[in-house]
């Protein structure tokens, strides 16, 4: 099915999840202005980041669309350059590289791939995704305060859902719901659940407990998890290669970790958040 359709359709139904779910403990819906950084943060965060995404590994092979996955980390270092009132810690900045590089050495046979005209469009739109998701998440920790940011999101979702919906039907890219595979439901089944519930409910909470650049690692961490599993499940191969690759990924992460970790302080005292706001209610 096309890949804009799929993610349309995930998202309406992962955030009608949430929103059926907070509106049942009676949580009051937004008011006036409190929609205004819920509809920015519905385009930053789905309809540009999580649809482009979706879109440009269909032009390009899934191991250059981790390479450029990896990259928002370091967006998140230019911004804070820029616009951050607290710099970014050298020593993280250190650990961002490296975990970056790790990633390119894991996947090295397909950095060639930059260059291959045939997948400039795709690289265009995983780019254009790594971007408007760092901004996202930036803008989502600036804004979590303001309104309860699990219910926030789960009204993005069906936002942006239902525009990316819309768009294509309108532009005719689309098929039949009843003519949509059980492959494919399986499929938008298992990224409704684990990728729009469980995975942001983890990493919201995450973002407003850690520091974002610390939060960004995760960037590293699931293209070694990706191999492993493919090795587990699939039969894949381990090389040498995959091997320095996981280990250099690893090390950035432990030294963006060691950046942000002072003794007898909490990490989530660098968030600036208070923690009542984390609650699901």
């Amino acid at each position: 099915m096309p890949a804009l359709q799929m993610a349309g359709i995930r998202q309406f139904l992962g955030g009608a999840l949430y929103v059926i779910f907070f509106v049942a403990k009676g949580i009051k819906l937004p008011r006036g202005r409190e929609w205004v950084p819920i509809i920015a943060l519905s385009v930053l965060n789905f309809m540009l980041s999580n649809a482009l995404s979706t879109w440009g590994v269909k032009y390009i092979p899934a191991g250059l669309g981790s390479i450029m996955g990896a990259i928002f980390p370091l967006w998140l270092v230019i911004i804070g350059l820029f616009s951050m009132s607290e710099r970014i810690r050298p020593k993280a900045i250190v650990g961002l590289i490296l975990g970056f590089s790790g990633v390119c050495i894991i996947f090295f046979e397909h950095l060639h791939d930059l260059l291959n005209p045939e997948f400039r469009f795709g690289i265009l739109l995983t780019i254009i995704s790594t971007w408007t998701w760092a901004f996202g998440i930036l803008y989502t920790k600036k804004q979590a305060l303001h309104f309860n940011p699990y219910f926030s999101l789960g009204l993005q979702m069906v936002i942006s859902g239902l525009t990316l919906i819309g768009i294509t039907e309108a532009t005719h890219d689309s098929i039949p719901i009843l003519a949509i595979p059980w492959q494919s439901w399986a499929a938008i089944g298992y990224l409704t659940v684990f990728s729009s519930i469980l995975t942001f409910i983890a990493f919201l909470y995450a973002l407003q407990n850690l520091p974002t650049e610390l939060t960004s690692i995760y960037a590293y961490i699931t293209p070694v998890i990706t191999v492993l599993f493919g090795w587990l499940l699939l039969g894949e191969k381990l090389t040498f290669t995959i091997g320095i690759g996981g280990a250099v990924a690893l090390l950035g992460v432990y030294i963006v970790n060691s950046a942000y970790k002072i003794p007898g302080t909490p990490a989530a005292g660098s968030s600036g958040m208070e923690r009542p706001e984390m609650k699901l209610s």
